[in-house]
């Protein structure tokens, strides 16, 4: 597989992904696992539209990054893999579609959410995934935009119990 940044932004590609976690990563292609994009042509088209011209944008959902993921699709090019929140996280890993290390972007506010790193909030939907995670050895980092220093994992965890 080539993809070289995993990160989890409610966001999906926004200013910060294209100006800096693009480059960062020397990435050559976005994919975006989003089942509501994969179904929604003019959202979609909106997204596309926000990408680099330089950049290949594919928006898919779960059951077709598998697809792609067999038939070899995910072995072209420097891959930046957006997901918009850490459910489809779990189902990408419980699908075995990918299992190397996750940044945690941006994921935004609501009811029962709280704040644990500049405008990341998790709840305790959140806080098990992450924990599954952590079980199974998985990196996972904090890391709003590249000059920030990466959080780790088992600080952001405790800030939430002590919230």
């Amino acid at each position: 597989m080539s993809i070289v940044l995993c990160r989890v932004d409610s966001r999906l590609i926004h200013g910060q992904v294209v100006t800096k976690w693009v480059k960062q990563a020397q990435a050559n292609r976005i994919i975006v696992v989003s089942e509501e994009l994969e179904k929604d042509e003019f959202m979609r088209s909106v997204y596309l539209m926000a990408a680099p011209p330089e950049v290949k944008v594919n928006t898919w959902g779960v059951a077709s990054l598998k697809q792609q993921k067999d038939n070899g699709e995910l072995d072209k090019g420097s891959i930046l893999l957006i997901l918009p929140d850490l459910k489809t996280l779990k189902q990408i890993i419980d699908a075995g579609i990918y299992t190397g290390e996750v940044q945690i972007g941006g994921l935004g506010g609501g009811p029962q959410r709280k704040v644990v790193f500049q405008n990341i909030t998790l709840d305790a939907a959140d806080v098990s995934i992450l924990k599954d995670l952590a079980s199974k050895n998985m990196k996972v980092y904090f890391q709003t935009i590249p000059e920030d220093n990466p959080q780790a994992l088992d600080k952001i965890l405790a800030k939430y119990e002590k919230e």
